[in-house]
């Protein structure tokens, strides 16, 4: 896992971000943190994050789903000892094993969604736009409130 060095807009209305050392970042990397501590604070500090593989194109696909409501996620790429961190995280924990499976990995507010499926279920039946509300990932206006 890398600390954000610079990001800049992408062709797709993304954002890139390269990822170096770095104590002024909330994605700050501590060396004596372990990846899972890592893991846990990226989840609670990021009311929007996906965590990724290197060139995933599911990953893509989710990106531009949450572009088009108007939200950018934090996005994480890990590499396979921190996926395997991960999914180990994802299926200790009860509470959000429904939802994981493996990378991509999106998190809203804490809570594990899932991969994209689970993201275009939550679009398609009209909650995803009220939770990222309620995580604070999306504003009020944008639902006309």
């Amino acid at each position: 896992m890398k600390g954000v060095r610079n990001n800049w807009p992408l062709a797709d209305n993304g954002v890139r971000l390269e990822l170096t050392p770095t104590t002024t970042s909330p994605l700050a990397i501590d060396v004596s943190e372990s990846t899972e501590m890592r893991i846990q604070r990226l989840i609670s500090e990021n009311p929007l994050i996906i965590f990724s593989r290197s060139s995933c194109c599911m990953c893509h696909v989710m990106k531009h789903l949450l572009s088009t409501i108007g939200v950018y996620p934090t996005v994480i790429e890990l590499e396979e000892d921190e996926i395997t961190t991960l999914i180990q995280r994802e299926t200790s924990d009860d509470a959000t094993s429904a939802g994981a499976s493996g990378v991509p990995a999106l998190y809203i507010g804490g809570v594990c969604v899932g991969g994209f499926e689970s993201l275009a279920a939550l679009h398609l039946s009209n909650n995803l736009v009220p939770k990222l509300v309620e995580v604070g990932a999306l504003r009020n206006e944008i639902l006309g409130s």
